[in-house]
């Protein structure tokens, strides 16, 4: 039985840089990486060079697609030892602006493949498997002018700790990373460009590379939760004994958006 590790969004961005590095941490067989863009994972797999890589195409939305990969799965019964969910995609935007076609893509990618994938992959994880969800720090409060994204990444966050407490006991962990702005192409989707950005403000940008390596060194302790950045802590924990409404004036404040 072969062992294998599976991300999604390996792409671009985080998805990329875990794919990039998996096998430092991780022990298997085979990397298994998926995304759209067909080219950009020929170009991942020609970096990592003595890894055995299985590129896979794919609309992590589309059902059908879905279905050729559970069938994969179920014709190879491989040890899954590593599923990371990195794809995903959010808008800067007043959610009068953001099409309905668009935020339902949005919930769909962030919300149902993630958890798609954890269904499909379950079934052939053992204990020490490990999955590896990314969040947002924005999971933790309502976040106008983002509110799609930081509505899908509290689905994430909350899907993620209930899932490593139910999977404890098998020895299987889920960890929900949570980042604070990082720079990555997520801002090439973000980022309006037809009308006047509506989110100009970031107090802090952080590099993908550190996000990460906290992400993995969290992930290989077992913790349901990792956070990168001091700025970020301070964010959780304010919001947490703070009114959501005020969190929300300050921040509508930052980005000089009237309330």
């Amino acid at each position: 039985m072969s062992r294998i590790a599976i991300i999604t969004g390996a792409s671009s961005g985080m998805g990329r840089r875990f794919a990039q590095t998996a096998a430092v941490h991780v022990a298997f067989d085979e990397l298994w990486v998926i995304a759209r863009r067909a080219d950009r994972l020929e170009a991942l797999s020609q970096e990592l060079v003595g890894q055995t890589v299985r590129q896979i195409p794919m609309d992590l939305t589309d059902g059908e697609a879905l279905e050729g990969f559970t069938r994969t799965l179920a014709a190879e019964n491989p040890e899954i030892v590593l599923l990371v969910n990195a794809a995903g995609f959010g808008k800067f935007q007043a959610v009068e602006d953001v099409p309905r076609k668009t935020a339902d893509s949005m919930l769909a990618l962030n919300c149902s493949a993630l958890m798609d994938m954890c269904y499909i992959c379950l079934p052939y994880m053992k204990a020490g498997s490990r999955v590896l969800n990314i969040a947002s720090v924005a999971a933790f409060q309502p976040v106008p002018y983002i509110t799609e994204y930081a509505a899908t990444k509290a689905f994430v966050l909350n899907f993620s700790r209930g899932l490593w407490k139910e999977l404890r006991p098998k020895g299987i962990t889920v960890t929900a990373l949570c980042p604070y702005w990082t720079k990555t192409e997520f801002f090439d989707v973000a980022n309006n460009r037809t009308e006047k950005d509506r989110i100009t403000y970031f107090n802090a940008m952080y590099d993908p590379v550190d996000v990460v390596n906290r992400g993995w060194r969290d992930l290989l302790k077992g913790r349901d939760l990792s956070t990168f950045g001091f700025i970020a802590r301070i964010q959780i924990l304010l919001v947490k004994i703070l009114p959501h409404r005020l969190v929300m004036k300050v921040w509508c404040g930052q980005q000089k958006i009237d309330d």
